[in-house]
């Protein structure tokens, strides 16, 4: 496990856990943060023996309560990477799949990480929401992302009031997966990565791949030309056979992740 006053990395297997560890002030970040997030999702993205990050905060309180106000008052000017928040809202090229695992209240930026990943299991407790008008901010990662995951007045209507909202509300707008209890929080985020494990990686890849690259598209017909790399090397790789041979044989398939 990599340990920092900010975040907790630690490796299990095939998948990497991101925590955020701020919870005395609800895990909002500071400049720092976004920095070493965008380290640890640099190394998720290029070590090919990880399949899956999650990304999670610390207590169970707060998923991330967006940006640290205070520390953003002390610094002349805000400061991220180029992946943006969380080293999240701007990286557009990372197919490997990445789960919000919300713990708690994801607001602001906290909303934004969920919009940058793949898929997002939540407690029932949690709120959602973009405040930043209320405080003289925009928020400018989860906006575009905002309007191209859900229908636009809903969109405007987490815009533009600043309201928070709750896990129902958040999983009727397509924002989350899932709404589970606290007590089996644990159980549910695992019986998902479980899930996702059982498919071949390099599968995984191609169809995140395909469905972004897909929708930076101007139609369907142009989808379907565009040059999809990661969908080559799957059809290519050791495991595309042995799932089909799995599959006659009637057992488990063996990944190797390439």
């Amino acid at each position: 496990m990599i340990e920092d006053q900010v975040i907790l990395v630690e490796c299990i297997g095939p998948v990497m856990h991101v925590t955020l560890s701020r919870p005395e002030v609800l895990n909002a970040l500071n400049s720092d943060a976004h920095f070493l997030l965008d380290e640890a999702f640099n190394r998720f993205a290029g070590d090919s023996e990880l399949q899956i990050a999650t990304i999670t905060g610390s207590g169970d309180r707060s998923f991330c309560a967006g940006t640290d106000l205070k520390a953003r008052l002390n610094e002349e000017t805000d400061r991220f990477p180029e992946t943006g928040f969380a080293g999240l809202t701007e990286r557009f090229d990372l197919t490997k799949p990445v789960v919000a695992l919300v713990n708690g209240d994801a607001i602001g930026g906290g909303l934004e990480i969920i919009l940058a990943c793949d898929l997002a299991i939540a407690v029932e407790q949690a709120r959602f929401g973009l405040p930043e008008p209320r405080v003289g901010l925009a928020a400018k990662g989860g906006l575009h992302r905002l309007a191209r995951q859900i229908p636009m007045k809903h969109a405007m209507k987490i815009a533009l009031t600043g309201n928070l909202f709750d896990a129902q509300t958040a999983l009727e707008y397509g924002l989350i997966n899932q709404i589970v209890e606290k007590k089996n929080f644990v159980r549910e985020c695992q019986c998902m990565l479980d899930t996702l494990l059982e498919c071949a990686p390099l599968s995984l890849r191609a169809s995140k791949e395909m469905i972004q690259k897909g929708l930076s598209a101007s139609s369907m017909e142009e989808a379907f030309k565009l040059n999809y790399p990661e969908h080559a090397t799957m059809l290519s790789s050791y495991d595309t056979r042995e799932g089909s041979k799995a599959f006659l044989e009637k057992r488990t398939p063996l990944w190797r992740g390439r």
